[in-house]
């Protein structure tokens, strides 16, 4: 763009650059029809916030174990709150399901992990924190584009700047929507004629069942749930229909049958001496909203607990030492050189770096439960 130079870095926020950068954007927004007074008065006083650049080194639902983002999430006052909201709002919810097919579990657990049930939304103007991503290049053009979209909502008086706020990130309303969620997925669940996901309770949570069915979450199959695994289980079965998974000795541990249909995939949180869990395709779903293996649990079990279900029942690998940063990095590294794992090796460990550590256990003939620790790493260390 003309008269702007990206930064070399992130950490570099320079008052002047950052106002370039700005102006360069008119004529992608004229494009779009949104009006100069719209713009001009989107960017008033606007300025880089250096707070933002930090917090985009701190995801700790992907650096944490899984056990402690799960625990911290899931209190004994959120979980009072999220029995109160489901009461209070229980025929709303109702007709939610009905409308949309997705459970109210899992929309409770999604507005309760991004906003305590709207207690906090959020305090950050959301062109400020989108033009302040956009300008240092973070995630490349992605917030750049959400910027823009955000420009657009403004435009059409879907919501007033002042109350435009959301998360560092430019997340917006009680289920936190980026603007291109917004304008794809919100909806009017009070029919007031307004797409509302800041102050309206049932636009929010309409369009957070919208979105979630949009991203191909199937009615009638669970999430996924617990299960105990028989003695002498064979890890090398990943995927498997219901039929199969019960013939094979699995059982639910909170009693209940197996669907009578569809398939899971075993999902081994915390190894093969950790809790032991059967998930759907909705499970990939929820993570659409975020890609966590930790946030997409938290949203679940939330859920469960608030209609009543169990506690996680297995017991958590506490006692084994973490991998730190260097570690979970060097980690991928190694994968990526034995041709297991492609991508970024951040230290961040996702569904990609499970799948390449599962791989390379099948390949030495280690339980191949995805679960990276040091016994794993040693391996590597030793492979060529």
């Amino acid at each position: 763009m003309e008269g702007w130079t990206r930064p070399a870095q992130a950490q570099e926020v320079s008052e002047d650059g950052f106002q370039r950068f700005v102006q360069s954007l008119w004529p992608a927004a004229k494009a779009r029809g949104i009006s100069r007074a719209t713009f001009d008065e989107a960017f008033r006083g606007v300025q880089p916030d250096p707070k933002i650049i930090a917090l985009t080194k701190k995801q700790s639902e992907f650096v944490r174990p899984i056990w402690d983002y799960i625990n911290g999430s899931i209190s004994a006052q959120r979980l009072q709150r999220g029995r109160e909201m489901n009461a209070e709002w229980s025929k709303t919810l109702a007709a939610i399901e009905k409308a949309y097919g997705v459970p109210r579990s899992v929309v409770l657990g999604v507005w309760g992990m991004e906003t305590n049930f709207g207690s906090f939304t959020g305090s950050i103007y959301a062109v400020r924190a989108l033009a302040t991503l956009a300008y240092t290049g973070y995630r490349g053009d992605f917030f750049k584009e959400e910027l823009l979209i955000a420009l657009q909502i403004l435009n059409r008086e879907h919501i007033g700047r002042d109350k435009m706020l959301g998360s560092w990130a430019g997340a917006m309303g009680q289920t936190q929507f980026m603007p291109s969620s917004f304008m794809k997925y919100a909806v009017d669940g009070n029919r007031d004629g307004v797409r509302d996901i800041w102050s309206s309770v049932p636009d929010a949570m309409a369009s957070t069942a919208n979105y979630l069915r949009e991203q191909g979450w199937e009615p009638g199959l669970p999430w996924g749930f617990e299960v105990k695994l028989p003695q002498g289980f064979d890890f090398r079965h990943l995927r498997q229909n219901f039929a199969h998974w019960q013939a094979l000795g699995v059982r639910r541990l909170d009693g209940k049958a197996m669907p009578r249909s569809g398939e899971a995939t075993l999902f081994l949180p915390g190894g093969a001496n950790g809790p032991a869990f059967l998930v759907t395709s909705n499970y990939d779903v929820i993570k659409t909203y975020n890609s966590s293996d930790a946030y997409a649990m938290g949203v679940a079990h939330l859920g469960d607990r608030i209609m009543g279900g169990l506690p996680i029942q297995g017991a958590w690998p506490k006692d084994q030492p973490m991998l730190g940063k260097d570690e979970r990095q060097e980690l991928q590294q190694r994968l990526a050189r034995l041709g297991f794992y492609e991508g970024d090796p951040d230290g961040k460990f996702g569904s990609k770096t499970r799948e390449a550590v599962r791989n390379f256990q099948l390949r030495r003939g280690l339980i191949p439960d995805g679960y990276a620790d040091y016994a794993v790493l040693r391996e590597l260390r030793t492979a060529r």
